[in-house]
């Protein structure tokens, strides 16, 4: 029996090869043509002005009907119509795996008749009109080949010329509603734009921008179908005049503003029932289901209602976005009602509920990592967090990582235990600044005190095994929508170098600079983190971060002080001293109508050492390469500069750091089918040395081979992109390394295929 079915579904592919000499249109009912696509959408405007990309795409989407045969997902129309030959020339059985074959298999045509051209040219028609091209037509033709009952269809779109707005006559401010609205009208880009073209949909936008105004000034029932247009082409030919008006049925709570009534919280278990305790704060009552875990003041520093005062719906969205980052409800509703039993009716009540979610959350990743250098293995991390260890969202998080590595082929020098990385980390975080009253803060945004505790292991015994333990405090707050802010108080950072091969002392004997960042230290640090990150309307967003970090230079000033002069220590170990800075700025632009952008970036960093130190810890030096750098490339497999290193070395030895870095990134993005998007790069960028290092030969930063040493890579990439998560890959193709080859001439890579890097990552590289 199986063998049968195994012959039928072969017969089924072969059948599928022979498709083109098979009929698809015997089955059709009389006078009906198989519909094959759209063969063009002729768009010829009548005057000089192009039409809008916006009003091209929406056109198209009114004639995109997808015809057999057809991928949407991929927007592709295979050759191979397997669906309409079974549906012309296979019999149909009632039961059994040909039925099942059958109805798997089968795709019933797609007709002209179906497609409904005629309408469809309406649509256009309407579209046209809606965008101010009230003398636009659009007719349609079937393109037809040899086969009379197949046809595409080509539409033909005469918008005519585009309507603009000649004046907009605001509403009159005799009253406070009108003189409001009358206001903000005045400031919207596109009523008070010179001369714009009639758009149904910027209309639109403009009137509910008002409304969500109003709503924030008190009118709270207020709704964008209240605002009228009237539109006059007869006064001017060729032109609208255009009057702002307010609906004939208007109710009167939604002409009237409203004020802030009673606010009551009604705080419930996860799992329901309790029983309530009802709590009187500075500005709201809170009903919570008792036991609970709750501290009131968090609840009272997310409300940002004020009793008495006029409502707001920005207030409403305020409170649930604190509420929400707190990380301690599954659910938070806020309802509004007018309160009936008050001597004043304009007041609005408003209850919020709250539902606890979870209080424990566990993550858990797994990955394997493949090197230039021949190492592979897999990695672990683990990680669980009480989100609600005190009751006021505070976050108690542990998290274990491990990594193991063994290399393999030629490279390996027969240890079958090769490398590992084992770490843990500890973070308390407060959500509110524990911090003076002078440090600036919103008091509309959630802040956050943060303390870490963290202790790693890093083992490559073929050269060394070293510890590093921090502890930190951190502070992040915002000032205003678009910018944050972090600021590292403290940091103290301790590295052991716990043991080292002779391998490995030979080589820093050879390298004292390197020898010195790997010296064993501490590093006490102070830091500060500026990010503006913003979008500029639909089509440009902007993102730049700032960093400036210094360490050592509080002790050292505190040894000054009590006279200790030269070399300094911290409980009997010497401690670093450096500053470092660095800054990134990430620009986007949106090319077309669609999802298409231009993303470029630009990063500089710097670090100097000086005092107590003459080198920057090898922790805090800069590289390049990756996933996320000039992808041509692996991970420290190129700089400082047109250093090349130690024959015989790995790619990724630890003397390709520097103390000045620069990277320039181009990356067009465009959407491939779904989920799925592609990309094309351009990366350029390397590390160089502040101070000279005999034996990095070429890795000090001059201008006159600042050009040449930059590395220069290009490539292709698929992300797929499913908004919680993108999963991207990249392949990069080196042009140029700032190093010596062998070859001649900028395109100096050995040959094509040592020129390819492959990377595999999570999330978009900037």
């Amino acid at each position: 029996m199986k063998a049968r079915y195994h012959i039928i579904i072969l017969c089924a592919l072969m059948a599928a090869m022979m498709l083109p000499s098979c009929s698809t249109t015997r089955r059709l009912p009389k006078d009906e043509i198989l519909y094959t696509g759209v063969k063009k959408v002729d768009i010829a405007p009548s005057d000089s002005m192009k039409v809008p990309s916006a009003v091209k795409s929406a056109i198209g989407s009114a004639v995109n009907v997808a015809p057999n045969n057809y991928i949407k997902m991929l927007n592709w129309r295979y050759p191979f119509p397997l669906g309409l030959w079974v549906y012309n020339n296979w019999p149909n059985p009632e039961h059994g795996f040909r039925h099942w074959l059958y109805e798997k298999l089968v795709e019933e045509p797609v007709l002209v008749s179906d497609v409904r051209p005629q309408v469809r040219t309406h649509m256009i028609e309407q579209i046209l009109d809606d965008n101010g091209y009230f003398r636009g037509t659009a007719t349609y033709e079937l393109v037809q080949g040899r086969n009379k009952r197949k046809a595409k269809l080509l539409y033909k779109v005469t918008p005519g010329p585009g309507y603009p707005i000649r004046n907009v006559e605001m509403l009159p401010d005799s009253t406070a509603l009108g003189a409001l609205i009358d206001s903000i009208a005045r400031t919207d880009k596109y009523l008070t734009a010179v001369r714009p073209r009639y758009a149904v949909d910027s209309l639109s936008t403009a009137r509910t921008r008002i409304t969500n105004v109003l709503r924030d000034h008190g009118y709270y029932f207020f709704r964008p179908e209240y605002i009228e247009y009237l539109a006059d082409s007869i006064a001017y030919p060729g032109e609208i005049e255009l009057r702002l008006t307010l609906a004939s049925n208007i109710p009167a709570f939604a002409l009237t503003p409203y004020t802030t009534g009673t606010v009551t919280v009604h705080v419930a278990r996860r799992e329901g029932g309790g029983l309530p305790d009802t709590i009187a704060l500075r500005r709201a009552t809170l009903i919570q289901m008792m036991p609970s875990r709750l501290r009131t003041k968090s609840i009272e520093e997310c409300l940002t209602f004020r009793p008495g005062r006029k409502f707001s719906v920005r207030n409403m969205n305020r409170t649930q976005a604190n509420l929400a980052r707190l990380g301690i409800f599954n659910s938070i509703d806020i309802n509004a009602m007018p309160d009936t039993t008050a001597r004043d009716a304009h007041r609005l009540n408003v209850d919020v509920y709250c539902t606890f979610d979870t209080p424990l959350e566990m993550s858990l990743e797994v990955n394997a990592s493949s090197k230039s250098n021949s190492y592979i293995g897999p990695g672990l991390s683990f990680g669980v967090t009480n989100k609600n260890i005190f009751g006021g969202g505070e976050q108690l998080s542990v998290k274990a990582t491990g990594s193991y590595e063994w290399q393999t082929g030629s490279n390996n020098k027969g240890g079958v235990f090769n490398s590992y990385e084992v770490g843990i980390t500890g973070s308390l975080a407060f959500p509110r600044l524990l911090a003076p009253k002078f440090i600036p803060r919103s008091r509309y945004q959630l802040n956050w005190t943060r303390f870490q505790l963290n202790a790693d292991l890093l083992n490559r015994p073929h050269y060394f095994k070293m510890a590093q333990f921090n502890a930190s405090v951190n502070y992040d707050w915002r000032l205003r929508r678009h910018v944050s802010n972090t600021l590292t108080l403290f940091k103290l950072t301790y590295t052991k170098l716990m043991h080292t091969t002779a391998e490995f002392d030979s080589i820093m004997a050879a390298n004292p600079a390197v020898a010195q960042s790997f010296q064993s230290q501490f590093i006490p640090q102070m830091a500060y983190t500026y990010v503006y990150d913003r979008a500029f309307g639909s089509n440009n967003t902007l993102n730049w971060q700032f960093t400036v970090q210094e360490a050592g230079n509080v002790f050292w000033a505190i040894y000054e002080a009590c006279g200790k002069r030269g070399s300094k220590t911290l409980f009997g170990t010497p401690f670093s001293q450096f500053v470092k800075g660095q800054t990134q700025l990430v620009w986007g632009r949106r090319v077309t109508s669609g999802d298409q952008w231009i993303v470029s970036r630009v990063a500089v960093g710097a670090a100097h050492a000086y005092g107590n130190s003459s080198q920057v810890p090898y922790a805090e030096q800069f590289y390049v390469g990756g996933a996320n750098s000039i992808r041509a490339f692996t991970v420290r497999s190129i700089g400082p500069g047109s250093y090349r290193g130690m024959p015989g070395q790995p790619d990724d030895y630890f003397d390709r750091t520097g103390t000045f870095k620069f990277e320039a990134n181009v990356e067009y993005r465009f959407p491939i089918a779904g989920p799925l998007h592609g990309a094309a790069f351009v990366d350029a960028g390397n590390v160089w040395l502040l101070k000279d290092d005999p034996m990095r030969p070429g890795g000090t930063l001059q201008g006159k081979t600042f050009l040449r040493d930059l590395a220069l890579g290009t490539g292709v990439g698929l992300r797929f992109d499913i908004s919680m998560l993108v999963l991207r890959g990249d392949l990069g193709i080196g042009i140029h390394a700032p190093y010596d080859t062998g070859k001649h001439g900028y395109y100096n890579m050995r040959n094509f295929g040592s020129s390819l890097a492959f990377h595999l990552a999570i999330g978009y590289p900037f």
